[in-house]
């Protein structure tokens, strides 16, 4: 489910809820001093590269797509 920001117009307290568009919507409508907050979105990082999770078949696959690509391409392998 995605997290909103909140934010108490009275006493400018902010926080965070995690719900549904629907339940949101229902929030905000019986608490008439609460405001939704554009945050931006929250990224997570992984460490490492797609490439060092996949399977050999995928490697070999895109091994073939290089091949097939040009001179110029620039898949990475």
């Amino acid at each position: 489910m995605p997290t909103y920001t909140l934010k108490d117009i009275k006493n400018g307290n902010t926080w965070d809820v995690i719900c549904s568009w629907n339940e949101l919507q229902i929030m905000l409508d019986s608490l008439p001093d609460v405001i939704q907050v554009l945050s931006a979105p929250r990224v997570v990082s992984g460490v490492g590269s797609v490439l060092s999770k996949t399977d050999d078949g995928w490697k070999e696959t895109l091994g073939k797509i290089k091949k097939g690509a040009g001179k110029n391409n620039t898949i990475k392998i």
